[in-house]
């Protein structure tokens, strides 16, 4: 049955309204849904991110693993890939065993560094043959610029993107910036960068998160 017209102040007529539905743009953005992989997932995954990350590793697996399959979200990631730095070898194979045994164990470990590692590894000897034999041709040394500068763009503009949708703190901002200065304009090595800067980095984000220093800074 409708509802009965309700009078108005001016003698006419209004019906119920429905309740205005909220602005879209006051909702609260919902919060990044992950997968959780199969081993076979983890190990084609991790074996596509080893075939076609050329130069750029750390890169396309980003892209795999963030943007494609959704196992982890920016910032889980981006924490992964920054333990894989301060820890030795490299930082992707890294995050490889950290990610493979976050979603299986042991085995999704060796999984995920089996997949990363066994098409590079069946491509870099047959190139090594190649380049044996061919590498004192006269067009071999600007190809193999070119590749590098291909490569480096591409680890900046992943570093770009990932500060860009991290909303980083003021602090960690400049830490950046810091590191940064220290690896471009001073030369400095990258142990000693990490050596100075990662103990900095982790007070800064226990300070933030008000484990440390907070209470002695407010008296």
């Amino acid at each position: 049955m409708d509802p009965a017209p309700l009078s108005s102040e001016h003698g006419g007529q209004c019906f119920r309204r429905r309740p205005a539905a909220p602005r879209r743009d006051a909702l609260p953005d919902a919060p990044p849904q992950t997968v959780v992989p199969t081993r076979r997932e983890l190990f084609l995954g991790y074996l596509k991110i080893g075939l076609f990350g050329f130069g750029g590793v750390a890169a396309w697996a980003r892209r795999v693993i963030v943007e494609e399959r959704h196992w982890l979200t920016e910032r889980e990631y981006a924490e992964v890939l920054g333990l894989g730095q301060v820890l030795p070898g490299p930082n992707v194979g890294n995050a490889a065993v950290m990610i493979g045994r976050r979603f299986h164990g042991l085995a999704g470990a060796l999984l995920a560094t089996a997949g990363i590692y066994c098409a590079p590894l069946l491509i870099l000897v047959g190139l090594c043959l190649l380049y044996d034999r061919y590498g004192q041709l006269p067009a071999v040394a600007p190809a193999m610029a070119g590749i590098a500068a291909a490569a480096a763009g591409m680890v900046i503009g992943t570093a770009c993107k990932m500060a860009g949708k991290l909303k980083l703190a003021p602090e960690a901002i400049a830490l950046l910036l810091l590191a940064t200065a220290c690896a471009a304009w001073l030369r400095l090595s990258l142990p000693l960068i990490v050596l100075v800067l990662a103990p900095v980095s982790i007070a800064a984000s226990l300070w933030r998160a008000g484990l440390i220093l907070r209470d002695e800074t407010a008296r």
